[in-house]
């Protein structure tokens, strides 16, 4: 193999594959990247045997072939050569020359053969999609993923694509909860005909979309036995899926009330901020008073300190003292764009709820001590 690609294009690829490698692999081949050439491309691979990553790359292919390298050691050579045109030669025994100028690195690959196969998807249905849809669903829902490996089809995202009801267009739901607090997305979407889809993605790829997408261009995402394949721009991403039922979020969303606290977000978000400062992992709940037009936000910490603050909102309920974890609140939030929020209040001992045309937020309340 012979090739040359530009610095800046080989380390952007390498960047992107690199995300998934473990430091600590038990297949001395799953630290390194798979290089190969296409035609007038280079294609880059990485794989933990649950997620692979590939990406094309604009290169001049002077001669055939295929060799796997170390990824970090790879990534850090290329990060120091200075810019322009690299080359790299693969000789006999699988070693391998960078070369840029008056520079040269020799390193030792290992063979393709050794390199575990990616799955291939051919002839399945296709769901096409805008990439700044699925980033702005993600951003809203991601963050309330469970991390508990006890609670394991919790450890990833809900993603499900339904025929609306009424209307000859497709829904698209996205879903997250850890048990304390739960998100919903929900996007109509201009698709015709097509499956109607129920998958849990891992956390792992939710992480690698939200790296890879942006606001413009198309994604395409092909569904498989237990595997989902995400096609966008030159970068391809294949993940094993969740296995297990998702729990019923439906049932556990509560209708909308009347009983509802209107409030500029940026000065709540910045208002829990300071209060939860304060916050211990013994003493994370921070305290919300409600009465007429006024929020009082105050924290007390025990051989730590007090704070306290009022903020004027639009209120005309009942008086209700009631407790959150501060980020909880702060990860809705930051995430949200409106310049207010609705929180909807009922009881101390239940939910809050923030909700939108298209999106929930449920989150539930903490005993203050």
């Amino acid at each position: 193999m012979k090739i040359q690609v530009t610095k800046e294009n080989l380390q952007r690829g390498i960047q992107i594959v690199q995300n998934i490698i473990t430091p600590k692999n038990i297949l001395p081949i799953l630290s390194n990247v798979l290089i190969e050439t296409l035609k007038n491309k280079v294609k880059l691979t990485s794989t933990d045997l649950d997620i692979g990553i590939s990406i094309l790359l604009e290169a001049e292919i002077q001669e055939q072939g295929a060799i796997t390298l170390p990824a970090k050691r790879l990534s850090d050579i290329i990060k120091e050569l200075p810019d322009g045109e690299i080359n790299i030669i693969v000789k006999k025994n699988n070693v391998v020359y960078i070369r840029l100028e008056s520079c040269e690195f020799k390193l030792m690959g290992l063979p393709k053969d050794e390199f575990p196969k990616l799955p291939e998807f051919k002839d399945r249905e296709v769901v096409e999609l805008e990439q700044v849809i699925l980033k702005e669903m993600l951003q809203l829902t991601s963050f309330a993923i469970s991390h508990e490996e006890t609670r394991y089809v919790l450890n990833g995202l809900l993603l499900e694509l339904k025929k609306h009801p009424h209307k000859d267009k497709f829904v698209l739901k996205m879903v997250a909860t850890d048990g304390r607090r739960l998100t919903l997305a929900e996007k109509e979407l201009d698709i015709k005909s097509g499956k109607e889809i129920k998958i849990i993605i891992p956390q792992k790829t939710i992480t690698e979309l939200q790296r890879n997408l942006k606001d413009d261009g198309k994604i395409l995402i092909v569904i498989a036995p237990n595997q989902v394949f995400f096609e966008l721009d030159h970068t391809i991403i294949i993940t094993r899926l969740i296995e297990g039922e998702f729990p019923n979020y439906a049932r556990v969303i509560p209708a909308p009330t009347e009983t509802k606290v209107k409030i500029d977000r940026h000065q709540f978000l910045q208002a829990v901020r300071r209060a939860g400062l304060l916050s211990t992992p013994d003493s994370l709940a921070i305290r919300l008073e409600l009465t007429n037009n006024k929020l009082t936000l105050t924290k007390s910490t025990p051989d730590v300190g007090e704070s306290r603050e009022e903020l004027a909102v639009e209120y005309q309920g009942k008086d209700l003292i009631i407790g959150f974890n501060p980020a909880y609140l702060i990860d809705v939030l930051r995430n949200l764009s409106g310049a207010f929020v609705e929180l909807e209040l009922t009881e101390p001992e239940k939910p809050g709820v923030i909700r939108t045309e298209d999106y929930v937020y449920l989150i539930q309340p903490m005993r203050l001590v």
